[in-house]
């Protein structure tokens, strides 16, 4: 069941100091509701904080790595803490790599799904036992992508954490449906956020190249804002998935269904990710 009328709601979102979790602060004060933001910047998080104190809502940071122990449960106190509860949560912080898994060591592996995943499914999973305990009704969301239907040579790692994150999102959401709480994946496209930028850099490639991956066609780039609305619309109209481009969505179901005819543009991919990796290096 949806949370209802936003007014004077609460929200929590990782990620919340940039991209998509800062633009989807902003869209949720816009329908009145209060924030907690987490993230690790603070001079980000301050600067997010003031644009919404000055749209009239009140707003908690907290300076947090998502992956720590016990992170979940000291985000989802400070929430009660400032505001006595919060409705919705929406499991943001991630982070991309561009690399071949045999290139990628085992404890880059593991980290990446220690946040991406594991970290988003606690933060959730903890918030659902409190919304239950409290007997009350809940919005719990997770930012996956596109890429947990498909993926692309290079980026093996990131869409098995995503496709981690739909699945677990998937079922609980029937699981927790009995208790009035929504499940909600949220799978944007290419959009323009620093992700690309810290992903080239995690990758020893050079940032300042990569604002937007050459894969991705310009008319499927999309502003962090436009996730924001379609999040805004899911909290009013739930939904088990969250997506802003029909046509990649379309192409998502065509290629799961016939994966061969993809094959080509793997290929293209591929070789232009080696080619990108070997003038990084040099050779």
């Amino acid at each position: 069941m949806a949370v209802g009328n936003l007014q004077g709601k609460v929200a929590v979102i990782t990620g919340g100091s940039s991209g998509i979790g800062a633009a989807t602060a902003r869209a949720l004060a816009a329908e009145g509701m209060d924030l907690v933001l987490a993230a690790r910047r603070a001079d980000r998080l301050t600067a997010v904080a003031q644009s919404i104190r000055a749209m009239g809502r009140r707003v908690e940071t907290v300076e947090i790595d998502v992956a720590a122990p016990n992170a979940s449960n000291a985000l989802l106190d400070a929430a009660e803490r400032a505001f006595g509860r919060f409705d919705v949560v929406f499991a943001n912080a991630g982070y991309g790599m561009e690399r071949a898994h045999h290139d990628t060591p085992e404890s880059d592996l593991r980290h990446m799904f220690e946040v991406n995943f594991f970290a988003s499914t606690d933060l959730i999973t903890q918030a659902a036992k409190r919304l239950i305990a409290a007997d009350r009704k809940g919005h719990l969301l997770m930012c996956s992508s596109c890429l947990a239907k498909f993926t692309l040579p290079y980026y093996g790692a990131y869409a098995a954490t995503k496709a981690a994150q739909g699945m677990m999102c998937r079922a609980m959401r029937f699981e927790l449906e009995p208790h009035g709480i929504e499940v909600s994946s949220v799978h944007p496209v290419t959009t323009v956020t620093e992700f690309f930028e810290q992903s080239a850099a995690r990758s020893g490639l050079h940032a300042s190249d990569r604002k937007v991956p050459d894969h991705a066609p310009k008319f499927f780039v999309q502003p962090p804002e436009r996730v924001a609305k379609a999040i805004v619309r899911c909290l009013h109209r739930p939904r088990s998935e969250v997506w802003t481009s029909l046509a990649v969505r379309l192409a998502a179901g065509f290629i799961t269904a016939f994966p061969g005819l993809f094959d080509g543009a793997c290929r293209r991919e591929a070789a232009r990710s080696r080619m990108a990796h070997q003038r990084a290096k040099g050779h």
